[in-house]
């Protein structure tokens, strides 16, 4: 796996990802996910339709309040700005297929987090510090944004921190 450019694995969280194509309008992921029961934090992406196929294992979402297990051969859809969040609160890993519309910049904002979790730069639930986040949140803004605080207040913190977070990567 080391050596394929297009795998990458977060070394805090367990998960993988194979990068199966990026286009412009399409970032198709295979993504491999442990049974760790950590959430990943509530988010939107402002621009971009998400959608997960499962193949194998479950999958836990919370789509706009409303929780959805996801299982092999189904398919969820998320619209673009939608609020959710997904969990593998299950017993055996979550393989299944993550697509964005259109790519954006998201396969270099997965990299770029795995990377951060190579260099001890995250938690020990995959999450980066408030000023890595303040770095990473204007730059990756129109990929995805979480939803607590709410945008205007991440905004006024992402310029305050700035100049000190972009210092400390």
């Amino acid at each position: 796996m080391d050596n394929d450019p297009h795998q990458i694995h977060n070394v805090r969280t367990g998960q993988r990802m194979h990068f199966l194509e990026s286009d412009g309008a399409l970032l198709r992921i295979e993504t491999h996910n442990p049974p760790t029961g950590v959430a990943e934090p509530e988010h939107v992406h402002p621009r971009q339709e998400s959608r997960a196929t499962v193949s194998s294992g479950t999958l836990l979402f919370t789509v706009d309040g409303v929780q959805r297990r996801v299982g092999p051969g189904e398919t969820l859809t998320i619209p673009a700005g939608t609020p959710h969040y997904f969990v593998n609160d299950g017993s055996d890993e979550a393989v299944g297929i993550q697509e964005f519309r259109p790519a954006l910049r998201t396969e270099e904002l997965f990299r770029t987090l795995f990377g951060l979790a190579e260099q001890g730069k995250l938690d020990e639930h995959g999450m980066p510090s408030l000023l890595t986040l303040a770095a990473l949140g204007p730059k990756f803004a129109e990929e995805v944004r979480a939803t607590k605080p709410p945008w205007a207040l991440q905004r006024i913190a992402f310029a305050l921190l700035g100049p000190l977070a972009r210092r400390a990567l």
